[in-house]
């Protein structure tokens, strides 16, 4: 989740430096400073819709993604110990970030040879394929979402909404393949987790375009999502998702999987009905649309509707509750 916390370094105290010159003759004023990195420049937004999905795709590619303020932390503090650090160290730092998940997963898409794309590259296998030095390297301290919308409060706000959204999703997704015993449960969480991660973007990058979308449909709750995007921003984000995934050449069974064009299969549809069911119930359990979702999810599990229910809230609970240790609003 978004926290406040400040990732920058510090330097040492003024007075320290200059006691040090003073007492040690042989240290030249040039030796002894410390070069301080100059600051980022301040983050840009979009004002207003780019003409097509082509442009929002090549905006995209060369646009600056941030992440939590707890990755950008732990990052830091693994890189101190980097000789002791190994792949499987790094993964649950980098899973429980959708934007370092993307980051990592398209960068390893760009070290393997044409022709060479793995079908369930995750994680794990990514670091290991780039290695663990040259991941420190390229991955040196992150910029945070925190300070990059600082000035933009609901955009923080509606971010944070949406990272939640995406952890439950991915938590219902990975119920829904361990019970149905799924051997792609691992990847079947991982494109519920990232479904989102367009819109995120969107809230990074076009802060007043994704708060315009926001308030319109909090005006009007039979407004359907992609009907409201593509008004708003001329394209919707499932179309924007796969483009992007597609561009990033991420593992090409994390792209299928994320395709609702392929509803029909039943990988797909633990990743759709997750997705829906966090979004119908991410004020509280009384959206009218819910004993859909149940009814469509007890046919998924084979289950019936009373049990498909309480499985539903035992999987929420632990997420909730972790939520509102972090802050988050209560939901009923």
């Amino acid at each position: 989740m978004l926290d406040g916390a400040d990732t920058r370094a510090h330097t040492p105290d003024d007075s320290q430096n200059g006691d040090k010159k003073v007492t040690d003759s042989n240290t030249t004023p040039d030796a002894a400073a410390t070069p301080v990195p100059p600051p980022p420049p301040p983050a840009t937004y979009l004002k207003a819709a780019l003409p097509h999905i082509g442009a929002w795709t090549h905006y995209f590619l060369n646009a600056e993604i941030p992440v939590l303020a707890a990755t950008a932390r732990r990052l830091e503090e693994l890189r101190a110990m980097e000789d002791d650090v190994d792949a499987n160290m790094l993964t649950p730092m980098i899973q429980a970030d959708p934007l370092m998940t993307l980051k990592v997963l398209s960068f390893a898409a760009g070290l393997r040879r044409p022709g060479s794309a793995t079908e369930t590259e995750s994680v794990t296998t990514s670091l290991v394929l780039m290695g663990i030095s040259p991941f420190f390297r390229h991955f040196g301290p992150q910029r945070t979402a925190e300070d990059w919308l600082a000035d933009q409060p609901e955009a923080r706000d509606g971010l944070q909404q949406l990272l939640l959204r995406a952890e439950r999703a991915g938590q219902f997704a990975l119920g829904f393949a361990v019970h149905r015993g799924d051997t792609d449960a691992t990847i079947i969480h991982q494109a519920a987790f990232l479904n989102d991660f367009a819109e995120m973007l969107v809230w990074l990058h076009a802060p007043t375009l994704a708060v315009k979308i926001r308030d319109a449909q909090a005006a009007d709750t039979t407004l359907r999502s992609n009907v409201i995007q593509k008004e708003i921003l001329g394209v919707e984000m499932a179309d924007l998702r796969q483009a992007l995934m597609k561009l990033w050449h991420l593992p090409e069974l994390l792209v299928n999987i994320s395709d609702n064009r392929h509803a029909e299969r039943s990988n797909v549809k633990c990743v759709l009905l997750a997705v829906r069911l966090a979004r119908h119930t991410a004020v509280d359990w009384e959206n009218a649309a819910i004993p859909d979702d149940v009814e469509d999810i007890a046919r998924l599990l084979n289950n019936s509707p009373r049990a498909t229910l309480g499985f539903l809230h035992k999987i929420d609970h632990p997420i909730l509750e972790a939520a509102s240790l972090a802050g988050m609003p209560e939901r009923r």
